[in-house]
């Protein structure tokens, strides 16, 4: 059980409760303060005190007043019309992440959610009945209206959901769950949606990916690495520490574990070659810049995942109502695109090796690692989708922050499209999955027409790992399955698990 208080939820528990559904809760003081906070929600419609968004339109009708007998209407209205979404769902993933956020959130005290719409919420998290939500209509400030809104027709009996396997009413799902759904009352609506939760919640989903990804990298580059008969000499740690970026000095520490006791490096040694092409002498450096990325990434993504991000703010201790801009998406925004430039970046100089491997006068071994050229094209058409993926990556990384477009007639004049980074990041993590998968079979194929026994022990480990779900390519076969079956090695940890008696832990 996973206890939230609006401070204390980590990755861990985003991973926990969204992918292995781990159950939400939270302590009585917390409850506390979540009556506290619409305790004020109350009084403030009592005194007829004139508060954005409880007794006022919104957006751009902001000046114009509601009469007490509609402030409950209002909520209802504001569900309705900003349900506004378009495109295909979201991924259920993202939409459990958002609603975890969104409790944490209310769990602060700072939203105006009576106790009741916040159990609702919790129960559907923790009943696995899970809005379908449109992935696109959010421009990441008022935050994540729309998505947002999808998410609160769930608590109302309305729109779709996914229960038990099926695409169901949330009607039909709330009656067979037992559960009953709300009327909105003053602030509710607004406090449901207006924050970054489902851009937040896409972010971290990425950043997860990309973390176990990075870590993979380094795994993958130093198999290559061997497979080239690459020099050792760009990993030496006097190197690094001659421009000590913490990224690099993390990398030239995980290829030397790696790394060690290579027989192979022991051979090469022995000739003239002073040299590898920057796909494999840069590995420190690049590899490095992306970790060091992932870190800003990491640190901005911990800040947003405890935060309040409605409008406006309530402080129940002074009876205050403060309109800000919290909900604004431009830390997040900055972020994905960040994260899209530097897992993009590991894709880039892994699909340079994977054209190395094609390349018999680099390799000399056997052009396109095919066992028979000719008759057999090998990995050729392999480094074609390597390619295309690094392309359409290019796209995608292009920054989504640094466009704005005026909304609600000019109120909101300048917003994130944090949204449409965390997707396209997303996308970008996705992709690259994809292109370490083809430059960890291809390594494995260069190094089946050499010594592999001569591979340092933990590589070794790995090449076998790789050999127990792709086998080698004597002829041509459907190479997407073997892609496929690398992928899943990569997402399931396994050649981390493989390694991690021998070297410990790599650092990211």
């Amino acid at each position: 059980m996973l206890y939230i208080n609006g401070t204390n939820l980590s990755f861990a528990d985003y991973f926990h409760t969204v992918y292995e559904y781990e159950k939400v809760n939270v302590a009585p003081e917390v409850e506390n303060k979540i009556k506290e906070a619409y305790a004020l929600v109350d009084r403030i419609v009592k005194s007829n005190r004139v508060v954005y968004g409880i007794s006022t339109g919104f957006g751009k009708l902001v000046d114009v007043r509601i009469q007490e007998k509609d402030i409950d209407a209002l909520q209802m209205n504001l569900i309705l019309s900003h349900a506004s979404g378009v495109g295909k769902p979201l991924p259920k993933e993202f939409v459990r992440g958002a609603m975890l956020l969104r409790l944490n959130v209310i769990a602060k005290g700072n939203s105006g959610v009576r106790l009741e719409t916040f159990n609702l919420l919790k129960d559907l998290l923790n009943r696995d009945i899970i809005p379908v939500v449109p992935e696109k209509g959010s421009v990441g400030a008022s935050g994540d209206l729309a998505p947002l809104a999808h998410v609160t027709l769930a608590l109302l009996g309305m729109g779709n959901v996914y229960y038990k396997g099926k695409v169901v009413t949330a009607a039909e799902a709330l009656k067979d769950a037992g559960l009953t759904p709300i009327k909105l009352k003053a602030k509710e609506g607004l406090a449901l949606i207006n924050g970054t939760q489902m851009m937040t919640s896409i972010g971290v989903a990425a950043y997860l990916k990309a973390e176990n990804l990075l870590r993979h990298a380094d795994i993958i580059g130093a198999l290559s690495l061997e497979a080239f008969n690459g020099i050792h000499y760009a990993f030496d740690e006097r190197v690094a520490k001659l421009r000590p970026h913490p990224g690099a000095l993390k990398t030239v520490k995980n290829f030397n574990l790696l790394i060690k006791n290579s027989k192979i490096w022991e051979k090469v040694k022995e000739g003239n070659r002073v040299q590898d092409p920057y796909s494999l002498r840069c590995i420190p450096q690049v590899h490095g810049a992306s970790k060091d990325a992932l870190n800003y990434v990491a640190n901005t993504l911990s800040i947003e995942v405890n935060s309040v991000t409605d409008n406006p703010l309530l402080f129940p201790d002074t009876d205050d109502v403060i309109s800000g801009g919290n909900f604004h998406g431009e830390p997040i925004a900055f972020a994905m695109d960040m994260l899209a430039i530097a897992i993009a970046e590991i894709a880039d100089i892994s699909e340079r090796r994977i054209a190395k491997f094609m390349d018999h006068s680099f390799t000399g071994l056997p052009p396109f690692l095919a066992a028979a050229e000719g008759l057999n094209s090998g990995f050729m058409i392999a480094q074609v989708a390597a390619a295309s993926l690094v392309s359409e990556n290019k796209i995608l990384a292009h920054p989504a922050s640094v466009d704005s477009i005026p909304t609600s007639d000019d109120q909101e004049d300048h917003v994130s499209m944090g949204t449409i980074a965390a997707r396209k990041a997303y996308d970008v993590v996705e992709n690259a999955t994809d292109v370490l998968a083809i430059e960890a079979i291809c390594a494995a194929q260069a190094l089946d027409f050499q010594k592999v026994q001569d591979l340092p022990k933990p590589l070794l480990l790995v090449y076998r790992k790789i050999r127990e779900k792709v086998a080698y390519m004597d002829k041509d076969r459907e190479i997407h399955k073997d892609i496929s079956a690398m992928r899943n090695l990569i997402e399931s940890k396994e050649l981390i698990e493989t390694i991690r008696p021998e070297i410990g832990a790599l650092d990211i």
